[in-house]
């Protein structure tokens, strides 16, 4: 089995050190409007219309950012904004801890 997408993306940025935030949130999961806007938000979406697809890329892509778990990114100093401008924007809790990354070992 191929390693997931996460997996792929964490293995790319094997040699580097990060200083950051971790940032974790919590959706309520009985509000769907804003579960997929926080989704399409950190992972991304695909539309297909009239025979072509139309893939938009999530934050969890962007240089300096890292999945850590469900509702846990961690994000470099010149991505914390962003992440906490639509949280705020969407009305989603969150908290905010410094944080730094070592480099990945391999496997």
């Amino acid at each position: 089995m191929p390693p997931r997408r996460s997996v792929r993306r964490a293995r790319r940025q094997r040699d580097r050190f990060l200083v950051g935030y971790i940032v974790t949130w919590d959706v309520d999961s009985a509000n769907l409007l804003q579960c997929t806007r926080v989704r399409r938000f950190v992972f991304g979406h695909t539309v297909s219309a009239n025979g072509k697809t139309y893939r938009y890329p999530g934050f969890v892509e962007l240089e300096g950012v890292r999945y850590l778990g469900q509702s846990v990114l961690f994000v470099a100093r010149d991505r914390l904004e962003a992440v906490r401008g639509f949280l705020r924007a969407n009305g989603v809790e969150h908290v905010v801890s410094n944080a730094t990354l070592g480099s990945i070992l391999p496997n």
